[in-house]
């Protein structure tokens, strides 16, 4: 589907047709749970985000500039909820996290998941706009052009402030000890 349908969905939408909404979260749904179960390495929280994401959407869809991508506007909606969600959530443990993986020792599973606490932290303080970049790119697993559309800046921006953002995350690890190769 083209953003010209995107378009065309949106403003059916405002103007009262609320199965319009429903074909856009049928378009957009699955990507954005993806995204956000990358972010969020739990299914819960995932879908979680997804809705709230969906339903911010809706209530502010009089705000969506249709000069933009839809994809993009929803899509910076579902990366804010996913962050603040990562903010918010404490340490704990899953209940599976005593599963041991065929061929590791449960020394190695605690390393690697003490490893993914520390680079969650990490990421978190990193100023929002460095967040983002890492969070769409290693989490989202998007190319420069589409961090581009998502964020609304330049390619090059982008890249600038990844370059930064991974710095400023080796710093931050470097800080907590943990190595880096």
């Amino acid at each position: 589907m083209s953003d010209q349908d995107d378009r065309t969905l949106v403003r059916r939408c405002l103007d009262g047709d609320t199965i319009a909404f429903a074909d856009l979260v049928d378009r957009y749904q699955k990507v954005l749970f993806n995204v956000a179960l990358r972010m969020l390495q739990n299914r819960e929280d995932a879908m979680d985000a997804t809705q709230t994401a969906f339903i911010k959407a809706y209530e502010k869809l009089g705000t969506f500039d249709p000069a933009f991508k839809f994809f993009s506007w929803i899509y910076k909606i579902l990366v804010n909820e996913s962050l603040n969600l990562l903010a918010r959530r404490k340490p704990q443990d899953e209940l599976d996290s005593g599963i041991i993986s065929p061929g590791k020792t449960p020394e190695d599973e605690h390393v690697a998941s003490s490893l993914q606490d520390r680079v969650r932290s990490a990421v978190l303080r990193l100023p929002i706009e460095y967040q983002r970049v890492i969070v769409l790119r290693h989490f989202g697993n998007l190319s420069y052009r589409d961090m581009s559309e998502a964020m609304d800046l330049p390619e090059k921006t982008v890249k600038s402030r990844l370059f930064t953002a991974r710095r400023m995350l080796r710093d931050l690890l470097t800080e907590q000890g943990v190595a880096m190769a």
